[in-house]
């Protein structure tokens, strides 16, 4: 009996072995003449060289959303423009199938002299548009920058604001198969980044190939499937979201002490943090069809009194990640005194369909205070939950219904 052949996931973009390096060099001529001098100079001009990326090699298959983390200055804005073919790598090379559009730098080409009708033709013929094709998608742009008594108006009056948004518009409007997204969804107010995180969503559903930079691990966790983790120029870690999220955090912590030398191996990928202070247990105290409280008691290893924030995420068997907060949002101080231990008591609805769930914790210093990660503790708790009815959904929300 013959094997079924399954069918290989299409590889649109292919990164092999780049490097890219910039030549800064030492003296600066202060004239013409001290120009045309030293060009004739015997002597080597004293040039530094930046090695930006060091030997970067990924495939993105087709549909999928990839993210790419780094600190700043760690070289993924290079990589970034070496994708959009602003920058030519030094060495190696960049294949892609389709078309390709950046959203890196938006309103690029932009005029402050004209208007923002005239903007939306110019910036549309940039990525490809003829003049018809505009002319067609002219009220769609227009109605999702929200901006229909400004078109009229010359750029210059714009807010930054307002100028971000329609250039988002109009980069939303390109059909293209690869889309580049570098940290739009920071851009404009609360109801225009909602609007942001909706045409990704759709683009995700869409079955579009993304690549995706951003500082943002939520939105990273929420919609990337997969991930690198760029620093100094090579790819360090490569894998799920999740976990890559989690690899990027550990860049802003400052650990006490080396955990592999002590043999803890198997605790490096799981939990990790400075323990300033840290969580001494975490279960769960009740549970009923409507609510769960979880109970986490934390330990002060400090000098001095930390205001921390504490956050739980909740996974399910597929690692997909379906729920989480953080005091931060919900507005609750939370000071632990020096060499003392707090319990925290956690109550919420029981929103979680049938099966199993991961918990993961992260306790962090307050970002007043730095945002050092204190103790992070994935899959520090596993919550069985059985309803009285079956469903196909993680959430299940209660819900009153009433007929008339």
């Amino acid at each position: 009996m013959k094997k079924k052949k399954t069918k290989k996931q299409e590889i649109v973009l292919k990164v092999d072995n780049v490097y890219k390096d910039f030549y800064l060099p030492h003296d600066k001529s202060q004239s013409v003449k001290s120009a045309i001098i030293k060009s004739f100079s015997k002597h080597d001009k004293e040039v530094d060289t930046q090695h930006a990326l060091r030997g970067i090699s990924f495939k993105v298959k087709k549909g999928a959303f990839f993210g790419i983390l780094g600190r700043n200055g760690s070289g993924k804005s290079t990589l970034l423009k070496i994708l959009a073919e602003i920058y030519q790598p030094t060495k190696g090379k960049v294949k892609h199938k389709g078309k390709l559009v950046p959203f890196i730098e938006l309103g690029v080409g932009f005029n402050p002299e004209l208007t923002g009708r005239e903007n939306v033709f110019l910036n549309g013929a940039l990525l490809g548009f003829n003049k018809k094709e505009i002319e067609e998608k002219y009220d769609e742009i227009v109605k999702f920058a929200e901006l229909e008594d400004f078109m009229d108006q010359k750029l210059k009056n714009y807010s930054s604001g307002m100028q971000v948004r329609l250039a988002f518009s109009v980069a939303t409007r390109s059909q293209a198969d690869i889309l580049l997204v570098d940290e739009v969804l920071a851009v404009g107010d609360a109801d225009f980044q909602r609007k942001c995180y909706r045409f990704f969503k759709d683009l995700k559903n869409a079955n579009k190939t993304v690549i995706f930079v951003s500082h943002d691990m939520s939105a990273v966790r929420e919609f990337c499937t997969e991930a690198i983790l760029i620093n100094e120029g090579k790819i360090t870690h490569q894998g799920s979201a999740n976990k890559i999220a989690n690899q990027y955090l550990k860049l802003f912590n400052v650990a006490e002490k080396d955990q592999e030398e002590n043999g803890e191996e198997d605790d490096v990928e799981t939990r990790w943090g400075s323990k300033k202070v840290e969580a001494k247990s975490i279960k769960v105290v009740k549970q009923t069809d409507d609510e769960i409280e979880i109970e986490l008691k934390l330990k002060s290893n400090a000098d001095e009194d930390l205001e921390i924030v504490a956050g739980l995420r909740a996974m399910d068997f597929m690692g997909k990640l379906v729920a989480g907060f953080n005091t931060e949002q919900r507005k609750k101080k939370i000071v632990v005194k020096a060499g003392q231990e707090k319990t925290l008591k956690i109550t919420m609805p029981n929103i979680f369909g049938s099966g199993t769930y991961s918990i993961d914790l992260t306790v962090r210093m307050d970002e007043s205070q730095g945002g050092i990660i204190l103790d992070n503790w994935d899959n520090c708790l596993e919550v069985d939950i059985a309803k009285n009815y079956l469903s196909n959904f993680s959430i299940t929300p209660s819900i009153e219904l009433e007929e008339s």
